[in-house]
């Protein structure tokens, strides 16, 4: 038996569903897996699609992933116990990535290795497991310091994309909280009381980055601006995907099995 939780406001659930229909990201028949670091922003979206599933137009199946890199101080081990309390499927992969850079680092920030390798994990457990669809949990602020991170120091017009296909061709990745604020998600993980992992990964707080610049920059001008991010969202929809992605497949056909 399933326990109950607290269900996502409104405002949390138009914006998501407003995402996934703008860019075609959930389809009939998705088996998705999220990955869940710990942090309020893939346990409130952990939360959303578990939710927009009871109700959705599709079917689609959802489990969750969580990587944990061994680093001092971080401890999500209680995760997949909580999984278990929504009634999901739970996978928990440990590997000592801090240990790993050391070694095999080449060039790379420490943040930056460590997203590689997850990725690349991620990816294998799709594989593994059967799941087409990969969530991941960036939000409107994160997209906007992607953004002012890729002008400032690449002299591109980048920013995390809402929906694409991986390199292989095989995993489509969603960002179903793009139209979202950070400030929504941390609310709403207060309010419900997830069972967030304080501060997603010590080694990178232990020094302020280049993303917390942007974070602290964004703020000052949406102190004065507050139409700020709709206005960045506006200009950054053309560049939220990347490539063409694969339309969907046609519908099965009857007595096809449903998914699992």
């Amino acid at each position: 038996m399933t326990e109950s939780f607290p269900k996502p406001p409104k405002s949390l659930l138009r914006q998501v569903g407003r995402a996934i229909a703008d860019f075609g990201m959930i389809r009939d028949g998705d088996r998705i897996l999220l990955g869940v670091s710990g942090g309020k922003d893939s346990l409130s979206l952990l939360m959303i699609l578990r939710h927009l599933q009871t109700y959705a137009p599709v079917r689609f199946a959802l489990a969750a992933l969580t990587v944990d890199p061994q680093v001092p101080g971080f401890d999500p081990s209680h995760l997949p116990d909580f999984y278990a309390r929504l009634g999901l499927v739970g996978y928990y992969e440990r590997q000592p990535l801090m240990e790993q850079a050391r070694t095999h680092m080449d060039g790379d920030s420490f943040c930056a290795y460590c997203s590689r390798m997850k990725r690349g994990i991620m990816y294998r457990i799709c594989r593994e497991q059967g799941y087409n669809v990969l969530a991941l949990g960036q939000h409107l602020d994160d997209l906007a310091e992607s953004l002012l991170m890729s002008l400032f120091h690449g002299g591109q017009l980048r920013t995390m994309k809402a929906h694409y296909v991986n390199d292989a061709g095989d995993i489509r990745i969603i960002r179903p909280l793009a139209y979202c604020r950070e400030r929504q998600t941390a609310d709403f993980a207060r309010a419900a009381g997830l069972p967030v992992v304080p501060d997603s990964c010590p080694a990178c707080f232990s020094m302020p980055t280049r993303r917390e610049y942007m974070k602290a920059l964004l703020a000052r001008e949406e102190s004065g601006h507050p139409h700020l991010f709709a206005n960045i969202l506006h200009a950054i929809k053309p560049i939220m995907t990347e490539g063409v992605v694969p339309p969907a497949p046609p519908p099965a056909a009857a007595g096809d099995p449903p998914p699992h």
